[in-house]
């Protein structure tokens, strides 16, 4: 087995408003997830202006999750996260000959609510994002056929959809349904993870979604952009023989060691990396900038912007715009997550 990677992960979110916030409200999922292929060595968030009030919990499915609240009136509020991760090769090519027929794993999933395994139940149903259909069942098919080994069967899947879709950031929001990601046939990296979550569901098995980053290189001769990256999704399928296998249908490739763990849910609802409530504000303006490379790089500079005010150790860019209004909700979709070439 390879060594262990180890990558430095800098994420910046600034938001700019056109009239002063006077109370904010945020929840952040900003910190990598500790798991049996990856370990955080260092991490720590950057919140400018400082925050009135700041706390570190677990929310349901066993993500790092922040809270922050903001009572003084301002007209920014910039994050900054910063982590240094250590990533091991799973191996997951040597399971895929030896799964069992997809049938058997569907058969015995129905009947996992009443087994001492629950952590798959969480992840056979619809959910926010993500609700069966009969469109699915027939895009799925192909790859599905009788007594197929269920891992082949999702290397499939994950294969025809990263030929049948094209890559294209403006395509799509967050807010897009399947239905139409599947008739236009393009969209980003959480329209791919959303749509073949949607088709093993329907197929009665369970998939969750996976957000992270994605180590991507420069051009031949061109140094690394900062801040260049994007936030990426991809999925995880369970296997009763292998337990949870990730796939990642943007980039054709079985997810190892170039790949950054954020946090895992049914869908994008549940990792948003910022969602909050607001009161005021008026328009706002979101920039976010990602940044993933080895430690054995230089270290990356601070990008204007970035927050500097407050720091607590601790342990995506697209804007949905919002109307104008005393108190809005909102969420970073992020929607990007090229593909690698």
């Amino acid at each position: 087995m390879s060594d262990p990677r180890r990558y430095r992960v800098l994420h910046t979110t600034g938001y700019h408003y056109s009239a002063p916030v006077a109370l904010s409200r945020q929840l952040l999922h900003l910190t990598p997830r500790e798991f049996n292929w990856q370990r955080v060595l260092e991490h720590e968030l950057s919140v400018g202006p400082l925050p009135n009030e700041s706390s570190n919990s677990r929310d349901y499915f066993g993500n790092s999750i922040t809270h922050i609240v903001l009572s003084s009136a301002h007209q920014s509020l910039s994050l900054a996260a910063r982590s240094i991760v250590e990533v091991t090769a799973r191996n997951s090519a040597a399971l895929l000959a030896g799964s069992p027929p997809w049938e058997q794993s569907a058969a015995l999933l129905r009947g996992v609510a009443g087994g001492a395994n629950l952590e798959p139940a969480r992840f056979l149903y619809d959910s926010p994002h993500i609700e069966s259909s009969p469109e699915l069942l027939r895009y799925a098919a192909p790859s599905f056929t009788p007594r197929r080994p269920l891992l082949d069967a999702v290397l499939d899947l994950n294969h025809r959809i990263h030929e049948d879709f094209e890559f294209d950031p403006i395509a799509t929001v967050i807010s897009t349904p399947l239905a139409e990601v599947l008739e236009q046939r393009r969209g980003v990296c959480q329209d791919f993870a959303h749509l073949m979550i949607g088709c093993l569901r329907t197929l009665g098995l369970s998939a969750r979604y996976v957000s992270g980053y994605l180590l991507t290189m420069p051009p031949p001769g061109h140094a690394r952009l900062i801040g260049a990256d994007a936030s990426h999704a991809w999925i995880s399928v369970y296997s009763q023989n292998g337990g949870w296998i990730d796939f990642d249908p943007t980039n054709d490739r079985l997810v190892d060691d170039e790949h950054i763990t954020l946090g895992w849910g049914r869908d994008f609802s549940d990792v948003t990396p910022t969602r909050g409530v607001i009161l005021g504000g008026g328009e706002q303006e979101l920039a976010v900038h990602v940044t993933v490379a080895g430690t054995e790089e230089p270290e990356f500079p601070e990008i204007a912007g970035a927050a500097q005010t407050q720091s607590q150790t601790q342990s995506q860019a697209q804007s949905q715009s919002q109307s104008q209004s005393q108190s809005q909700t909102i969420a970073t979709p992020e929607n990007s997550g090229q593909p690698t070439a």
